[in-house]
């Protein structure tokens, strides 16, 4: 953990030092900071789309070891699930959908944390299922934060990302909180 907040620190006085050297680059930063919706081109939006069906039909096929996960490691392992290689294959998949979203979008903070919270308490099902629905759900709870935070203050935009961060993180300590009667 301790190198994680150092790597933070030292890639947030780097990211300062460049705002310092080259202001220009300043306005550019903030709005990838913020996540916003607004610049996404039709050519970003075509690739998000190729990446989001070649990860989904990749973590469909990978659905029935991560149900055997859900039994434990060592259940699943007995079953013959091929944790390790699936595990890699889980990692780089969800690495290039992440990382396809952001470079189109900038940080949009939750919306990943919080889908598939909300499809969980609404759906049993396997995690195929799951995984589907928790990407629609992504996609259906982006659009309504899109939509809202455009008209909060219109006719200026309040970037996306702002106004996810601000109710999902809400929503996520909301869910944090302890069932009444249930000792930690």
């Amino acid at each position: 953990m301790l190198s994680g907040v150092v790597v933070g620190v030292v890639l947030g006085a780097l990211a300062s030092l460049t705002s310092l050297l080259q202001p220009q680059v300043m306005q550019a930063m903030q709005g990838f900071m913020l996540g916003s919706s607004a610049f996404v081109s039709w050519n970003g939006c075509w690739l998000m789309a190729a990446v989001l069906i070649g990860c989904s039909l990749i973590s469909v096929a990978l659905a029935r070891v991560l149900d055997a996960l859900t039994l434990g490691e060592a259940t699943a392992q007995s079953l013959g699930a091929p944790l390790k290689s699936s595990r890699i294959v889980l990692i780089a998949v969800l690495s290039l959908a992440t990382g396809t979203a952001v470079a189109q979008t900038g940080l949009i903070a939750f919306v990943g944390l919080a889908s598939p919270h909300a499809v969980r308490t609404r759906v049993n099902g396997t995690h195929a299922t799951l995984l589907m629905l928790s990407a629609l759900m992504g996609g259906a709870m982006l659009l309504a934060a899109d939509v809202l935070a455009r008209g909060l203050m219109a006719p200026e935009d309040l970037p996306v990302g702002v106004f996810t961060a601000v109710l999902g993180g809400i929503y996520l300590l909301w869910r944090l909180q302890p069932v009444q009667g249930v000792r930690p």
